[in-house]
């Protein structure tokens, strides 16, 4: 017994099949998962490293991005308006709080000053007043100067660079926001439409541009046509001056977007005709 030789015994260990599958998977998951997270940090980084100019613009382009009207465009192309020639003024006023303490007085002086900066050429066109404490901007037509092609409510290239400019400088405050359209007195010929229609189409259009350049659509309180009931040049019926645009600045301040009004929302009373100028 002391004499029989030892025996060696060999064990084989089989690894099941659901061991090789988790082998080294989990590795890349968690690499994956490292990765991102220094990305993010990263990000955070780099906006915490830029001024804050840099970052509304930023957030503005994101936030009014379009994909048919800016594909191809820089944030810096697309929103040059926010870096202009003063340090980027736009930008520091979306700073602040919207609810923007600027009196009716300051608001007036800063459209009339903006207008007559960058488009000096169009400040006969453009009538700002303080009316108890809204502000009323009017943008009329002139003889050889329309905003509007006649008999159309399509915005001419001035009006879009008024309506553009009028956005930037109102961006920043809270105030409701009444937007009318006005024609003279001349009688469209041959259609079916009248005068109403037409400006109430045209006070719509000029909605639409407000907005397309950063106005809240909540902030609209109402758009409205008025024909020719509401002249300006009152004993000069067809005067081109009485096609007009007004915008006017509520004192009351914006409600959330629950109560605004839909985008082509209009009263009933507001729809009833078209006349051409």
């Amino acid at each position: 017994m002391a004499d029989e030789p030892k025996r060696i015994i060999i064990k084989k260990v089989k690894k099941k099949g659901h061991q090789a599958a988790h082998g080294g998977s989990w590795k890349v998951a968690y690499a994956d998962f490292v990765t991102a997270l220094m990305a993010l940090f990263l990000l955070l980084w780099l906006l915490a490293m830029i001024s804050p100019e840099k970052r509304i613009l930023l957030s503005q382009y994101f936030k009014h991005f379009s994909v048919f009207k800016e594909s191809g465009q820089s944030v810096i192309q697309g929103h040059s308006s926010l870096l202009d020639r003063d340090g980027g003024v736009a930008a520091k006023r979306m700073l602040g709080s919207r609810e923007s303490d600027i009196s009716p007085e300051g608001l007036q002086e800063r459209i009339k000053g903006a207008i007559a900066e960058k488009l000096s050429s169009l400040k006969d066109q453009v009538i700002v007043e303080v009316l108890e404490d809204d502000v009323k901007i009017q943008i009329v037509d002139t003889e050889g100067s329309l905003m509007f092609k006649l008999g159309s409510a399509q915005p001419t290239e001035k009006a879009r660079q008024l309506l553009q400019l009028l956005a930037e400088n109102i961006r920043d405050t809270a105030n409701r926001i009444v937007i009318e359209g006005h024609t003279d007195s001349l009688p469209y010929r041959g259609a079916q439409i009248t005068n109403w229609e037409l400006s109430t189409a045209r006070a719509s259009a000029a909605r639409r541009e407000l907005e397309a350049n950063g106005i809240e659509p909540s902030r609209i309180a109402r758009v409205v046509g008025y024909a020719d009931q509401e002249l300006l040049i009152k004993d000069e019926p067809t005067n081109p001056r009485n096609r007009r645009i007004s915008i006017i600045l509520l004192k009351e301040k914006a409600s959330p977007p629950a109560d605004a009004v839909g985008p082509d929302a209009q009263n009933p009373a507001e729809m009833t005709g078209l006349a051409i100028k």
